[in-house]
């Protein structure tokens, strides 16, 4: 057993010590449930620390027989592409923990529970190296959600509850599908041995086969993102979710979809990710368009950041399936990016919730009066959001319009709009929300940030400063990790670059791995 094991264990033994606690113990249950998440937490840090970035294959591998018949392992490890997406889910189930401490009052016991089994599931998720395992942990993230949703939620949490249930059941169902079928051409669910066989050429689809495997994988992870038009589940999950599921399900769950998409659809299948990549590109523009302006006119506020996540997203997919090292990088970065930002977002919506008792942007006004430090974080929080230079966002969107910029000057152009239009709505709801007059409800229910309450969103805002100014923190690992993926796939795009000639310069068609030439500039 191995730390990555045990970090993998802690939230699994957690849940199981809180089943067995009492009911009326709610004290004990509510500081169980944080300390587990945060032995959690500081245990996925010795993973950062211990992780070598100089090897981009998998390091802290467990690879043990699990079922011998049909050959299934338990085989997990981590890669630059995971690593941070585990921690991320370590980060943020003690935040959620601590902003639920007062708000949830009934069922406490199988709140706590099903946060720390969530948080099991999403790490098994980002760990998972064996197709059978990963569909495995995919569905067991799904079952916390769908209860969080459904017990703790809003009027209409039933209704949320079943819709994201379908939407991501239904999906998965596809992707089983696709496992299945390339075991039995494969004989094994072992990820690096599939990888391994496709490479050598032991293991070959058919143009048609690959095209329908990869639609079975794409359609599922699609869902998850989710991608433009299977979006429509996220917005009522999000507004009628208890804050803490907003942020596990915003900042981590979706990072599921983006992340099967860089780990199976590109290496796995990749004559058929370049052939469909000109109109899933199509699709992440219009997300990222049409989830902008559609956050403009939202009245409530909750579904106002849930259609920002689907125009951030978009940018992602655009990174991804740009085929190019800054653009892979940038997809990845910007996953990280996002599950702070918009956690910290949904956070402190959590917060004018449990004050105000509304998400409707016209009960409020004037709150930066009798909240000036709320004010401040929400601020800066926003600006984070909509990419400031020196905060998070910006290094990841950057990224990704430099690298699709390679593949097509074009996609950048209609891209950039979404910055445009995110600067928009999140100044527009800052405007409308902390300025102007101070209605009565607010000047008396609205107060400051509270101490627990301070130590859940000071870890966001630190982290967008961090990773804004020193993005050399994290790129590194990935940069190595995405590098391979580029060449698992052998898709790499052209591109026209300025090369000198005498007496004058002329431009010159090359095709070169956009490794070489991001190192040459």
């Amino acid at each position: 057993m191995n730390l990555l094991d045990i970090v993998l264990a802690i939230p699994l033994v957690g849940f199981i010590v809180l089943l067995l606690v009492p009911r009326a113990a709610e004290g004990a249950i509510r500081a169980i449930a944080l300390g587990f998440s945060l032995v959690a937490f500081v245990a996925s840090l010795g993973l950062a620390f211990q992780y070598e970035t100089i090897r981009p294959g998998e390091q802290f591998v467990t690879d043990i027989v699990w079922i011998a018949s049909p050959n299934i392992h338990y085989h997990v490890s981590l890669d630059g592409l995971s690593l941070w997406l585990l921690i991320l889910a370590t980060f943020l189930t003690p935040i959620c923990i601590l902003i639920s401490w007062k708000s949830i009052q009934s069922r406490i016991k199988e709140f706590f529970a099903f946060m720390l089994l969530l948080e099991f599931g999403l790490a098994g998720v980002f760990a998972a190296q064996d197709l059978f395992l990963f569909y495995v942990f995919w569905e067991i993230s799904l079952v916390p959600m769908y209860f969080l949703i459904g017990i703790w939620g809003h009027e209409r949490r039933i209704y949320a509850a079943v819709k994201f249930f379908l939407y991501t059941m239904a999906a998965s169902v596809l992707m089983l599908t696709g496992i299945i079928y390339v075991y039995n051409h494969a004989g094994t669910f072992n990820y690096s041995d599939i990888l391994a066989m496709l490479a050598s050429g032991k293991l070959s689809f058919s143009p048609s086969q690959q095209m329908l495997l990869f639609l079975a994988f794409f359609v599922a992870f699609a869902v998850k993102v989710p991608l433009f038009p299977l979006h429509t589940w996220l917005p009522d999950a999000h507004v009628e979710a208890p804050t803490a599921g907003s942020v596990m399900l915003a900042s981590v769950m979706l990072k599921m979809g983006t992340y099967g998409l860089a780990r199976f659809c590109l290496p796995m299948f990749p004559g058929a990710a370049r052939a469909c990549a000109p109109w899933i590109v199509v699709l992440a523009i219009i997300g990222i368009v049409y989830g902008a302006l559609v956050a403009m006119v939202q009245p409530n506020m909750k579904k106002l950041v849930a259609y920002s996540s689907v125009s951030h997203l978009g940018f992602v997919v655009l990174g991804i399936f740009s085929f190019t090292q800054l653009g892979m990088d940038g997809a990845v970065y910007q996953m990280l990016n996002h599950g702070i930002t918009t956690g910290a977002l949904f956070v402190l919506v959590g917060f004018l919730y449990e004050r105000r008792h509304s998400l409707a942007i016209a009960d409020y006004g004037g709150v930066a009066t009798p909240a000036p430090w709320l004010s401040t974080v929400f601020m800066i929080t926003m600006l984070a959001s909509i990419g400031l230079p020196m905060l998070n966002n910006f290094v990841g969107e950057f990224l990704v319009l430099q690298g699709s910029a390679q593949a097509n000057f074009h996609w950048t152009i209609f891209a950039s709009i979404g910055v445009i239009l995110s600067a928009c709505y999140m100044l527009w709801l800052y405007q409308r929300v902390f300025y102007g007059e101070t209605p009565g409800e607010v000047r008396h229910h609205v107060f400051d940030l509270m101490p627990r309450e301070w130590a859940a969103i000071l870890p966001l805002i630190v982290m967008m400063v961090w990773m804004g100014m020193y993005s050399q923190s994290f790129l590194p690992a990935v940069r190595k990790t995405t590098a391979r993926i580029l060449e698992q796939t052998q898709v790499n795009v052209q591109f026209r670059v300025q090369a000198p000639a005498a007496p004058a310069f002329r431009a010159a068609t090359v095709r070169e791995r956009s490794t070489e030439v991001a190192h040459a500039r």
